[in-house]
């Protein structure tokens, strides 16, 4: 799998840092109204317009855990569907709660991390993420790319009137508007070719982000570039005032092919500043990457035979890291102890 990128691929993963990242560059674009959303309002950030722009602009923000959250949970509705946790229930007696008693052993536990409470399940420790993301910031202005509407909650009858009285039960409440782009560098340190296609998968589908999931905030994660590098690249906040620079005067919402190219553009240009030694995969070398991702990911006894292939993986992962410890077996325990009784007995004859 991958094989033509083996060289920027750890053959399992590693307990010590390598060196090695594949930096996924993403254009998350809103596809309905959509709600991101800390203490009642949307999350805004006064920044500068653009690299080369030093007007100071507000703009919506999308919060890194508003990204990252989805998208674990959309693998671990995977690793449920195809019953890897049941697997890791009946073999190793190990249950797995996002947030609340991670198993540590699992592909999200490994991959994602997690620290809640003491560390996991047996008190195992925390583990750290290999998953690096950060807010993600809307390229337009905060004038441009957002709406207040009027909510209400109509009675049975599907009217705002009970009787002669009129329910009060109308709200405000801001939404980012559709086609508003948050151009995003997800990335992965110390990949291998499954833990690679784990997070790929990840954000192939998923489709909803923030509040109100159940009625709107549909996303589209369109991957623009794929960067393996031997250290970190430029910084979200950064791809946004290039991608804002070099569209200039085009006013939102932008149109697909110009906002694709100008991303490009932005990524070549700042690629050449972070001082890294990066492999760039884009145009027609990512379709070649993806179309080999997709020969796995289309097929379900592919895809359920990947999975099971990853999951082992992290299991020895987790044995290596000390998480997950073997059992020794009875017989071994008791043909143990009877060297020793032998041992004792030769030196009592002695």
């Amino acid at each position: 799998m991958f094989e033509k990128y083996k060289k920027h691929f750890q053959d399992s993963i590693p307990r010590i840092p390598g060196a090695k990242y594949a930096h996924f560059i993403i254009l998350r674009e809103t596809d309905s109204y959509a709600v991101f959303k800390t203490d009642g309002e949307l999350n805004i950030a006064r920044v500068r317009a653009g690299i080369n722009t030093p007007q100071v602009i507000s703009r919506l923000v999308l919060f890194k855990r508003k990204q990252t959250t989805p998208e674990r949970l959309t693998g671990r509705e995977l690793l449920r569907r195809y019953e890897i946790y049941d697997q890791i229930k009946s073999q190793y007696k190990k249950d797995c709660a996002y947030n609340e008693n991670p198993c540590g052993v699992c592909p999200d536990c490994v991959i994602y991390g997690y620290a809640v409470g003491k560390g996991g399940a047996d008190n195992s420790g925390s583990e750290k993420s290999k998953v690096f993301i950060d807010s993600a910031y809307a390229v337009p202005k905060y004038e441009e790319s957002h709406g207040t509407f009027t909510l209400n909650a109509p009675y049975e009858d599907g009217t705002m009137t009970q009787g002669t009285d009129t329910t009060n039960r109308f709200s405000e409440q801001d939404h980012v508007l559709p086609e508003v782009p948050f151009p995003s560098v997800v990335t992965l340190r110390d990949p291998t070719p499954n833990t690679f296609l784990y997070v790929l998968n990840n954000l192939y589908r998923t489709k909803r982000y923030g509040a109100q999931t159940t009625r709107t905030g549909q996303m589209r994660n369109k991957v623009v570039a794929i960067i393996f590098a031997d250290g970190e690249i430029f910084s979200n906040l950064r791809l946004t005032q290039k991608i804002y620079d070099i569209l200039g005067d085009i006013l939102p919402p932008y149109g697909l092919d110009a906002l694709k190219e100008a991303t490009e553009q932005a990524v070549n240009e700042l690629i050449h500043e972070d001082g890294v030694f990066y492999e760039l995969i884009a145009k027609e070398a990512l379709v070649s990457l993806q179309n080999e991702a997709q020969s796995i990911l289309a097929d379900e006894a592919s895809f359920q035979q990947w999975m099971n292939s990853l999951t082992e993986e992290t299991l020895n992962y987790a044995k290596v890291a000390g998480v997950l410890k073997e059992e020794k077996s009875e017989n071994t325990n008791s043909s143990r102890s009877r060297r020793n009784r032998n041992k004792t007995d030769e030196g009592e004859d002695s």
